[in-house]
């Protein structure tokens, strides 16, 4: 039987739900792996919708539940649902909506509040010693939530390269140790099992990205 891997999304669309390439590479990943993917997203709203063209929020009310359906196929469940009993592994991909949907990181950074089912999710999988993957935004959650955890989300100085730099600088206020990589790479917190890579907060070709996070979904397949 292969691993059973929770992944959880907040919506469809990097800039207010979940990165559309981030996770259809991670459910492309697992299936390489032979991990069996089990798809969750909150039920509730988003904090607001963006149309994508304009870069711009609209009027529009959106579910975070219903929207993610649309990455998955269908094929989701309530993350009110799930039982961290029956799974192997959890792996949250970035996108705005993470900051947005899953906490309000995008706009009270540090001083953020992760919703209470998503603590709950963390805390349960980081409790029974199974690994968690993060990539992108994502790993503000576990800086959030794990005190003194190792992550990366790529670089800690800004440029036309890195330009959410800034965001490893917060999470080392949050007394986490952050630990620079490139975009193909990941870093392990073997003590937390955390496994992070930074995807889309680098500026770089969607195949390295796509690569990193690959290789994120390995360590955590292995590592399940």
């Amino acid at each position: 039987m292969g691993k059973r891997v929770a992944v959880v999304l907040a919506g469809c669309g990097v800039y207010d739900g979940s990165e559309i390439h981030e996770s259809s590479a991670v459910l492309v990943h697992l299936s390489r792996e032979g991990a069996q993917a089990e798809v969750y997203a909150p039920d509730v709203d988003q904090m607001h919708v963006v149309d994508h063209v304009k870069g711009q929020p609209t009027q529009e009310k959106r579910n975070v539940l219903v929207e993610s359906a649309r990455i998955a196929r269908g094929n989701i469940k309530d993350l009110a649902t799930l039982d961290v009993k029956g799974l192997d592994a959890l792996i949250i991909p970035g996108g705005f909506g993470v900051a947005k949907n899953l906490s309000t990181w995008a706009t009270q950074g540090k001083n953020c509040i992760v919703s209470k089912e998503v603590e709950d999710v963390l805390k349960a999988f980081h409790a029974a010693k199974k690994p968690i993957g993060l990539c992108c935004i994502s790993p503000v959650l576990a800086a959030k939530i794990f005190p003194g955890c190792e992550l990366t989300v790529g670089h800690d100085t800004e440029c036309e390269k890195w330009p959410y730099a800034k965001t490893a600088e917060t999470m080392k206020e949050l007394g986490c140790k952050h630990v620079n990589k490139h975009v193909t790479e990941i870093h392990v917190d073997a003590k937390n099992k955390l496994v992070t890579t930074s995807a889309f907060m680098c500026n770089a070709p969607i195949h390295e990205i796509y690569d990193g996070i690959g290789r994120m979904v390995r360590e955590v397949v292995r590592l399940a």
